[in-house]
């Protein structure tokens, strides 16, 4: 599987844009990944904040994970256009049976497939090697474009996780 996903963002969003990333619990179908790319083209054409528009961007990457960029240069994004993101994702998470919210499931590219790992199961996997230290994890708690470009696909050992595992390698 091709990971590469930078060349998807548009390069006229501002380093500092405001990400939120949202991981299902399953990967989308073809049929249902089309639908989701209407309904998120449809909300970042009529995304407003206080009346203004907001310079937005929204695509599901890798079948799995909905992102959303605001461009707050622009326009400030504020409670009630958060909000209305969130009722975005709640509405996906009804019509297509899956959970978009669930922190606890860490996702990490092994065997060139994503897979997802639930955090209590974290010292396991890594103690019976089916994740490593230079495993890739996608870091969906990035919070602008500039980090979510260098620092969402990143080795366990450069991650929050290094820590939480008790590894020494960390570069951070």
């Amino acid at each position: 599987m091709n990971f590469d996903y930078q060349h998807l963002i548009p390069e006229d969003l501002h380093p500092s844009s405001r990400v939120w990333i949202y991981q299902s619990s399953r990967l989308f179908f073809i049929s249902e990944a089309l639908q989701i790319e209407d309904m998120l083209n449809s909300f970042i054409e009529n995304w407003k904040s206080h009346g203004a528009p907001v310079k937005g961007y929204g695509n599901l990457l890798f079948g799995q994970f909905i992102v959303l960029i605001a461009d707050e240069t622009a326009t400030s994004v504020g409670g009630c256009s958060t909000d209305s993101s969130v009722h975005l994702i709640k509405q996906i998470e009804d019509a297509f049976k899956v959970d978009m919210f669930n922190r606890q499931n860490l996702a990490f590219v092994v065997k060139e497939k994503i897979q997802t790992i639930p955090l209590a199961q974290l010292k396991y996997a890594f103690d019976n090697n089916f994740i490593g230290a230079d495993t890739l994890y996608f870091n969906n708690l990035v919070a602008t474009k500039q980090d979510f470009l260098t620092q969402w696909m990143v080795p366990v050992k450069d991650s929050w996780l290094a820590k939480k595992l008790a590894l020494n390698t960390v570069s951070q």
